[in-house]
């Protein structure tokens, strides 16, 4: 299978963000507050200038009648002074709201610039710490999915109307031999899993049980990516048999490069009459994948074209009684399949990191196709579920 590139560290740049961006949203905050007491000590100095300067008109005006110590106005003379002082203090406000405005401003354009400079010491502090393009990125647009493709840049917005990912990164454990465990508490409800084909060759499958593995999926067969041409797994049998002798959960999966309903449903068709001598206990896998460094023939339909054959060949194994699962990566997830058709399916996930980062959900994750196990000479891919995905 495929790979896709390596993602680190991603929590903790994440987090930093995070609390860089609060930091900026309490100086936007407290700048806000600043300006309104402006606004408040304006508002009352026009209250007592307008106060001031009736009593300086009524001890100044000529035109009163005085009558027992009393200063009596005209109404005509009462709306003059009346008037006056409220264009002077309409007068005030407006420069006072205009000063206002201008603070309110000059703090808004501060806090930009700040977290404007924020970002660019992120994607500094990122790339010189030797991090990847994607690495630095991500965690700066946590409502997209930031993927390369095709030497492009996508920021592809999540859909949080789909089955979302429950798994928490604080709750992944990094052994120190490489594997990863998923914890609750002190406690490990991660089952372990691989992945084997012909190129791991003859495999010990009881020492492989003693090392820990509780399930792992067996290629069917594979479709040559140029030539289309189907390919059975020469140790299909051979695999299927020693791993269900010594007691490991077994399913099975088919490499896809089906173009057409007709070979969508050959191949189907081909896993059905491979597997029923057997008893299964995990699902049917369709992989469907991307051939990176050449001209697969499956790279050139359509999202929606790749959708339905994998819609298809679920379907076909379900129909037959068997419980289908579908094989994927970030970049098939978020550009190549219409993951929101193919809902009703549940997911196995290839991400050769402990960082988490794909937001929808997954039941098994496979996490490095470098892993060593007993019983098995050659580097073989690592998988864990976190609920058992047997039946």
């Amino acid at each position: 299978m495929k790979r896709e590139q390596d993602i680190n560290e991603e929590s903790m740049r994440e987090n930093k963000w995070r609390r860089a961006r609060r930091r900026q949203n309490r100086i936007k905050l407290v700048m806000v507050m600043l300006c309104t007491l402006v606004v408040l000590v304006v508002i009352m100095y026009c209250g007592t200038a307008l106060y001031l300067k009736i009593t300086e008109k009524n001890a100044e005006d000529g035109a009163v009648e005085v009558l027992g110590g009393t200063v009596v106005y005209t109404q005509e003379e009462l709306d003059q002074q009346v008037a006056r002082a409220v264009s002077d203090a309409e007068a005030r406000a407006l420069e006072a709201e205009s000063l206002a405005a201008t603070r309110i401003e000059e703090a808004v354009r501060n806090a930009e610039e700040q977290a404007h400079q924020g970002v660019l010491n992120t994607i500094r502090t990122g790339l010189s710490d030797g991090q990847t393009m994607l690495e630095t990125l991500r965690p700066l647009f946590p409502e997209e999915l930031l993927v390369a493709s095709g030497g492009q840049y996508y920021f592809v917005p999540i859909n949080r109307g789909l089955k979302q990912s429950q798994l928490v990164q604080e709750n992944v454990n990094l052994l120190e031999n490489g594997e990863i465990q998923y914890m609750s508490g002190d406690q490990v409800i991660s089952h372990k899993g691989i992945d084997v084909s012909r190129h791991q060759g003859n495999i010990d499958w009881a020492k492989v049980a003693q090392d820990g593995v509780e399930f792992a999926f067996v290629r069917v067969a594979y479709r040559g990516y140029g030539t289309g041409k189907m390919e059975e797994d020469s140790y299909f049998d051979q695999n299927v048999q020693g791993a269900q002798a010594a007691g490991i959960k077994t399913g099975v999966y088919i490499y896809s490069q089906a173009i057409t309903e007709e070979e969508v449903l050959e191949e189907a068709n081909l896993v059905l009459q491979k597997v029923a001598p057997y008893q299964l206990e995990c699902p049917i896998v369709f992989d469907v994948e991307l051939v990176s460094g050449a001209n697969g023939r499956m790279n050139n339909i359509t999202p929606e074209e790749r959708t339905n054959l994998a819609l298809l060949f679920c379907q076909t194994i379900e129909a037959a009684g068997y419980k289908p699962m579908i094989y994927h990566n970030t970049e098939m997830g978020a550009l190549k399949i219409d993951v929101s058709a193919l809902e009703d399916y549940d997911k196995w996930f290839a991400s050769y990191s402990e960082t988490l980062y794909y937001p929808y959900e997954y039941k098994v994750w496979q996490y490095t196709p470098h892993g060593k196990v007993a019983g098995i000479s050659s580097e073989v891919d690592l998988n864990i579920c976190i609920e058992p995905i047997w039946e």
